[in-house]
């Protein structure tokens, strides 16, 4: 009967013993899956940017409504936006592109017809930048210099929503088929890295409060705004 009994008590006691490390080890597993959700991907983290790029563009809209209008606004709202567009779209941004994305996809001999267009758009860009940033400087624009900034801030937009586009529906779709996983997961972390670097620990989300704040300024921050009928 003894012998029964202790038996019985070690079963017991193995079993214990054996949900704990079992709950240890699903803990640890939750754990690593928390970690891992936690993870942005390198086109998950380049999109995410394009919903800046986006808010900057909606910024541009306005302002070029308001000149088409000949309605005054604070022109430093206009510089300050080609200046994030500057620092963290052209800059930051399109590096990331074209140092990391662009090089594998012509190495691998896919989407290469896209990748020379991008990168030319990236270049125009860039020039279209520069001309909106010395028009703004300025308080006191004469009406030939407003028209400019009419067709720069139209050229810029018009050439940005079909170039974002394609990226986020064709080539950032395609960069995770032509690198390894291992490759994969080492680039997010990098351009976590990069960002931090850059633009310090809050990074993305302080580029995002910049723009929420010219936003404010030109009064169209609340969503609910563009909303038809209201």
């Amino acid at each position: 009967m003894e012998t029964a009994n202790q038996h019985r008590r070690d079963f017991i006691k193995t079993a214990a013993i054996g949900s704990l490390t079992g709950l240890t080890l699903l803990s640890a597993c939750n754990d690593n899956d928390d970690e891992e959700d936690q993870k942005v991907s390198p086109p998950e983290d380049l999109m995410q940017e394009h919903g800046l790029l986006n808010r900057v563009l909606l910024i541009y809209d306005h302002c070029k409504g308001l000149l088409i209008d000949k309605q005054g606004f604070p022109m430093e709202a206009l510089l300050n936006s080609a200046g994030i567009i500057r620092t963290f779209v052209e800059d930051y941004h399109e590096k990331q592109e074209e140092n990391y994305l662009f090089p594998r996809f012509q190495k691998a001999n896919q989407l290469t017809d896209l990748v020379q267009t991008l990168l030319a758009q990236h270049k125009a860009g860039r020039t279209i930048t520069d001309e909106l940033m010395q028009l703004t400087k300025s308080q006191n624009l004469t009406d030939t210099e407003k028209q400019q900034l009419i067709t720069l801030l139209n050229n810029f937009n018009r050439m940005y929503r079909p170039h974002e586009a394609r990226e986020d529906t064709i080539l950032f779709p395609a960069f995770r088929k032509i690198v390894s996983h291992h490759e994969y997961d080492a680039l997010g972390e990098e351009f976590e890295n990069n960002e931090h670097k850059l633009f310090g620990k809050n990074g993305f989300e302080g580029m995002v409060e910049k723009v929420a704040g010219i936003e404010k300024s030109l009064g169209i921050y609340e969503l609910a705004r563009f909303t038809p009928g209201t």
